[in-house]
């Protein structure tokens, strides 16, 4: 099992008092998985998936990711598994203005001290980029520009994917493809993804689905 959500809980105080987020969510992974995480705004979707990638720390639960309890784990822990461990894919594209595509793809993978020339040629020629990979994000669509981020994303080999509304900002064709290309991916990394979004349609396209309403899975 690669991913591990057990009893997870999240609660933010607000104007109005305590606002419990999560409220007790349990689900799992299987290296190598697709799964889709849907349900209505402000159901706690977004807040799952940056507690699992390290981004926050739960109220109460457990996260356990390849073996590593990530509810044990201080910043530094947190910081270094998603160096190594996870992949996280944002609705916004957050690619380096500065920075040409070759050097956006590589970067996160300089970080975690992962960098492979061959396998970033692979991706960007993969992802449609080759032709591209002396541009700067501003001279390239917002397609292009999400397949950027994939291609970073994956760039380090993560175990695991987490992807955040990756197409809500692409037209339907345009997300129909830079999905189709992230799960062939993901598969022939054997990567787990789990996958925020409100398309019923391409949530169709993973191997899973579930539910979150009101901070526990319906």
């Amino acid at each position: 099992m690669l991913l591990t959500v057990t009893d997870l809980r999240k609660t933010y105080a607000t104007a109005d008092g305590d606002f419990d987020v999560l409220r007790g969510v349990d689900l799992s992974l299987d290296a190598g998985q697709t799964l889709a995480l849907t349900g209505e705004s402000g159901s706690g979707k977004s807040t799952l998936l940056h507690l699992i990638g390290g981004l926050d720390v739960p109220d109460g639960g457990r996260i356990v990711l390849d073996g590593t309890d990530l509810t044990a784990l201080d910043d530094a822990g947190r910081a270094r598994m998603r160096r190594e461990t996870v992949g996280v894919v944002f609705q916004q594209f957050n690619l380096i203005p500065s920075l040409r595509v070759v050097d956006n793809i590589a970067f996160q993978a300089r970080l975690a001290g992962r960098h492979d020339g061959a396998w970033c040629d692979t991706l960007a020629e993969r992802m449609g980029l080759t032709p591209q990979l002396r541009k700067y994000p501003e001279q390239l669509s917002g397609g292009q520009q999400q397949r950027v981020a994939i291609a970073r994303t994956l760039a380090p080999r993560p175990r695991l994917v987490l992807a955040d509304e990756p197409t809500g900002n692409l037209d339907e064709a345009a997300a129909a493809q830079v999905l189709a290309l992230m799960l062939e991916l993901v598969t022939d990394t054997g990567a787990g993804l789990l996958m925020v979004t409100h398309s019923d349609r391409l949530a169709g396209q993973m191997q899973r689905r579930l539910h979150l309403s009101r901070g526990v899975i319906a």
